[in-house]
């Protein structure tokens, strides 16, 4: 059995397109099943799906109460798959499916993760080869895991990869960092980024960020020591300028003046510390849903 899960939010349009393609690249592979996760849709994407369903039993579905998001749903794919190995893509046809039949080739050779690597065409924007270089860089060296550069959500997984990621139960999930740091067998595959087929982008500048923050801080504690390092560097470079300023006063008779340099040093420094506080913050907003314990998404309705 072979599990393919497809996220979607808002892709009433390109529902039936991605199930025929993936139908189609399936059929030497059979049985399997194609898993939807309506992400709390809210225009006829659930109801696109159910319709395929109806017609076609290897075809099934998950549908959130609401929008948790795109980890999340990944998430939900994984725990309901039942396949020996379990694919996961996304629906708006970027992930070509006819990738598919060289994952499950070198499955069979023995890989047990078989990750895909993007290859930019010249359509792909400058600003986002950019801060999507920077944020592998960033990640890979903070969090000290290897998540290759330009890796996607579309992958294989060997079911022992499954049964481990169904282990996991935090609420700030990060898969791309989860599955390098799990180890086991992998292999990467380059495809080229293919034209959405219809729709817009769900992941903006901002979710985008949110990812990147969300990726650091579940993986590393290198932010608190940052914070902690140059802590320490600003005390001592103000017990130095302290004591160069008694110095000056007592023995040498000299009056330092220059409210503006003492103003734009308290206005740095409060800015420092702010940035602090807020990198605090996040590690400890973490703690503090995490500590509720609430599940990571609620299902409305399923057919699995």
């Amino acid at each position: 059995m072979i599990s393919i899960i497809i996220p979607a939010f808002n892709e009433s349009e390109n529902i039936e397109i991605i199930a025929n393609r993936v139908s189609h690249e399936l059929k030497a592979y059979e049985p399997f099943e194609i898993i939807f996760i309506d992400d709390g849709s809210t225009d006829a994407t659930l109801e696109k799906i159910k319709a395929l369903s109806a017609l076609n039993n290897n075809i099934k579905y998950i549908s959130f109460s609401r929008n948790f998001g795109h980890q999340k749903a990944l998430m939900a794919g994984i725990e309901h798959a039942s396949g020996d190995c379990v694919i996961s893509m996304d629906a708006d046809m970027q992930h070509p499916p006819e990738i598919i039949k060289n994952m499950l080739d070198k499955w069979k050779e023995g890989y047990d993760i078989v990750y895909s690597v993007r290859r930019d065409t010249t359509e792909t924007g400058l600003l986002k080869k950019i801060t999507s270089g920077c944020f592998y860089k960033l990640v890979n060296k903070i969090c000290e895991i290897d998540i290759p550069l330009g890796s996607a959500d579309f992958r294989l997984l060997d079911r022992k990869v499954v049964l481990e990621l169904r282990k996991f139960k935090e609420n700030w999930l990060f898969l791309r960092g989860i599955i390098a740091w799990l180890g086991f067998k992998q292999i990467g595959i380059e495809y080229v980024v293919q034209k959405r087929h219809a729709g817009k982008s769900k992941y903006s500048f901002r979710k985008m960020l949110s990812l990147s923050i969300q990726g650091i801080t579940s993986f590393s504690i290198m932010p608190l020591r940052i914070a902690a390092f140059l802590g320490i560097l600003f005390s001592i470079g103000s017990f130095i300028y302290i004591m160069y300023a008694l110095y000056a006063k007592l023995i040498l008779g000299i009056a330092i003046v220059g409210w503006t340099s003492v103003l734009i040093s308290v206005l740095f420094l409060g800015g420092i510390q702010l940035i602090f506080l807020g990198i605090l913050g996040e590690y400890l907003g973490k703690m503090f849903i995490e500590t509720k314990n609430r599940p990571n998404y609620i299902i409305n309705e399923k057919k699995v």
